[in-house]
C-alpha cells in the first residue's frame, strides 16, 4: 500500500490510507475472520481466571432509566450496536426488493422458498426435540432458522474461489430472505407488549428522517441524532430496537435521482455516474457493521463459561442445545435443499445452470451458520446470562461450527473441480445490483 501512496500528495494520502482500509474491511473474509476473533477472545476469556471480570463488565448497566434505557453494557451491544447490523440488513433488502434480484419473481422464487425452507424445518425440528419437555423449552424455537450473512459468505470466499458466481448469488439471496423473516419473527413473537404512544411518537423522527434523505440529506449531525431518537423510542415502545434500524433502512431511496443520489465515476464517455443513497449508505455503514457493532456484540454475547468437559456434555445433553445443534445442521441442510428439489419439480422452474445439485448441499450446510441472529434470538427466548441461555451459546456455537465443516469441506472438493475443469469465473463477483445511473 505505501508503494501505491508513496507520490500522493500529503492531504490525499490519509484520504487513499482510508480508502484501502474501508475496501479491505468489506472483504468477506475480512468481516468473517474479525467475527470469530471476537468469538473466540470472549470463549477464552469467559473460562480463563478473567472470567469475572468479563461478567462484570458485560452486566454493568448504565443509561437514562426514564427512557427505558437503563441497559447492561451486554444489552446495549445487542439492542444497540445490532441495530446498525439491521439498518445495512434495511438498505440491502430495499436493494434487492427495488432493483436487485427479489425484483423479478420468477428469478428470485427459487431461492425464496429455499429460505422459508431453511427457517421452517429447523423450527420443526427444534419443536420435535424438546416437545416431550414442553414449556418454556419450547420458546426456543426461532434460534436455529437464522443464517449468518458475515460468516456463511465468509465461509464460501475462503474455499470457494472457483464456485460458480450463481452459488454465492443464491446463498445471499436466501440469507437476504432469511433475514426478512427473521425480523419479522423478533418483531411478532418475541415482543411482549407494546407501548402504543412510544411506537407513535417514534413515527415522528422516522418520517423526519424519511422526508430528509428522500430530498438528498447526508449530513451526519442530520440524520443520526434522527436515527437514534427512532431507536430509542421504538425500544420504549417495548418492540426490539432492532427492527428500528430495518425501518431506517426501509424508507432510504435505491434509485438515484437529481435530488438523492451521490457520484460514484464516469463511464467510457465521460459522463457521470450516480448511486442511490441505500447504496452509498450501505457502503459507509457496513464498514462500523462488520469492524465494530457485530464482533463486539458476538463478544459480549458469546462469552459462555463451559466448565471443563463435564460442563460441555451436560450442555449437549440438554434438549435445548440438542435442538438447536439438529435444527442448524440437519434442519438448515434438509429444508433447504428439499424445499428447493420439490420447487424445481414444477414446469418453467429450475436451478441455476451453473450449479449441480451436489453445489445446493453444500451451501445449504453452510446457511447452517447461526451465529448473530441465533445467539440474539436466543436471548429474547430465554434471558441474557440464565442456565439455558448459556446452553443456546453452546448450541449455537457447536451447531454452526458444525455446519460451516461439512459444508466448507462440501464446497472445497467441489472449489477443486470447477478449477480443474476450468468453470471458475469471477471469484468477486457477489451479485449486488448496482443502482448507478447515468444522468
Amino acid at each position: 500500500m505505501s508503494h501505491q501512496h508513496a507520490d500522493l500528495p500529503a492531504d490525499q494520502a490519509p484520504h487513499a490510507l482510508w480508502r484501502g482500509i474501508h475496501q479491505t474491511l468489506r472483504e468477506d473474509t475480512v468481516g468473517g475472520a474479525i467475527l470469530l476473533a471476537a468469538t473466540l477472545l470472549a470463549l477464552v476469556i469467559a473460562n480463563s481466571p478473567a472470567a469475572g471480570l468479563y461478567e462484570s463488565v458485560r452486566d454493568f448497566r448504565f443509561g437514562p432509566e426514564a427512557l427505558h434505557l437503563n441497559l447492561s453494557v451486554g444489552a446495549w451491544a445487542a439492542d444497540g450496536l445490532l441495530a446498525i447490523f439491521f439498518f445495512v440488513v434495511g438498505l440491502e433488502l430495499k436493494e434487492e426488493f427495488v432493483a436487485g434480484k427479489l425484483r423479478n419473481p420468477r428469478t428470485a422464487i427459487v431461492p425464496i422458498v429455499a429460505a422459508v425452507g431453511g427457517v421452517v424445518v429447523p423450527a420443526l425440528i427444534f419443536v420435535a426435540v424438546n416437545l416431550p419437555r414442553g414449556g418454556s423449552a419450547l420458546a426456543g424455537w426461532a434460534i436455529p432458522a437464522a443464517t449468518d450473512i458475515a460468516f456463511a459468505v465468509a465461509v464460501i470466499a475462503v474455499v470457494g474461489k472457483f464456485l460458480p458466481p450463481a452459488l454465492r448469488t443464491f446463498l445471499l439471496t436466501l440469507a437476504v430472505v432469511d433475514d426478512l423473516i427473521a425480523i419479522t419473527i423478533i418483531a411478532v413473537f418475541y415482543t411482549a407488549g407494546i407501548d402504543l404512544l412510544m411506537l407513535g411518537l417514534a413515527l415522528i423522527p422516522l418520517a423526519v428522517f424519511a422526508v430528509c434523505v428522500q430530498r438528498g440529506v447526508r449530513a451526519w449531525w442530520i440524520l443520526i441524532p434522527l436515527g437514534v431518537m427512532t431507536w430509542a423510542l421504538v425500544h420504549a415502545a417495548g418492540i426490539h430496537a432492532t427492527v428500528a434500524g430495518v425501518l431506517l433502512g426501509f424508507v432510504v431511496p435505491v434509485i438515484a435521482t437529481k435530488r438523492a443520489r451521490v457520484k460514484v465515476g464516469t463511464d467510457g464517455s465521460g459522463r457521470p455516474l450516480y448511486d442511490g443513497l441505500a447504496a452509498h449508505f450501505a457502503d459507509r455503514w457496513s464498514v462500523l457493521s462488520t469492524a465494530f457493532a457485530v464482533p463486539v456484540f458476538a463478544f459480549f454475547s458469546a462469552g459462555v463459561t463451559v466448565g471443563g468437559f463435564a460442563g460441555l456434555l451436560e450442555s449437549f445433553q440438554d434438549s435445548i442445545a440438542v435442538g438447536i445443534i439438529a435444527g442448524l445442521v440437519i434442519g438448515k441442510a434438509v429444508g433447504i435443499t428439499g424445499s428447493t428439489f420439490l420447487l424445481t419439480r414444477f414446469r418453467g422452474i429450475a436451478l441455476d445452470p451453473a450449479l449441480r445439485w451436489i453445489d445446493v448441499v453444500g451451501m445449504a450446510f453452510v446457511a447452517g451458520i447461526g451465529f448473530t441472529v441465533s445467539l440474539l434470538v436466543g436471548e429474547l427466548s430465554y434471558g441474557a446470562g440464565s442456565a439455558s441461555d448459556d446452553h443456546v451459546k453452546v448450541g449455537v456455537l457447536a451447531g454452526s461450527f458444525l455446519a460451516a465443516v461439512i459444508g466448507g469441506t462440501i464446497l472445497a472438493v467441489r472449489n477443486r473441480h470447477y478449477r480443474k475443469v476450468g468453470t471458475g469465473t469471477d471469484p468477486h463477483a457477489d451479485g449486488v445490483p448496482r443502482t448507478a445511473t447515468g444522468a
